[in-house]
């Protein structure tokens, strides 16, 4: 079984994708505590929506799929 981590690493080799992914990540982690503890909700929607963002850009840079598009795919029974 492959690791998660060395799958993800090589998946994410471009230098740019990569830091648009460290960026992106812990953005959409943040918006969850900010909406549900502070209340912050516009602050949250916007972490989240540019956090994805960021890490969709990576992977246009990448010229791959995001690991959301592929699970999609994979429920749907495509490749």
């Amino acid at each position: 079984m492959n690791n998660p981590i060395s799958s993800w690493r090589k998946r994410h080799r471009n230098p740019t994708s990569f830091w648009l992914h460290m960026i992106g990540i812990p953005a959409c982690f943040i918006a969850a505590p900010l909406m549900l503890v502070f209340r912050l909700w516009l602050l949250a929607a916007g972490l989240f929506i540019s956090g994805y963002a960021l890490q969709f850009i990576g992977h246009l840079i990448e010229g791959n799929r995001s690991g959301e598009e592929m699970l999609i795919r994979r429920l749907m029974g495509k490749k």
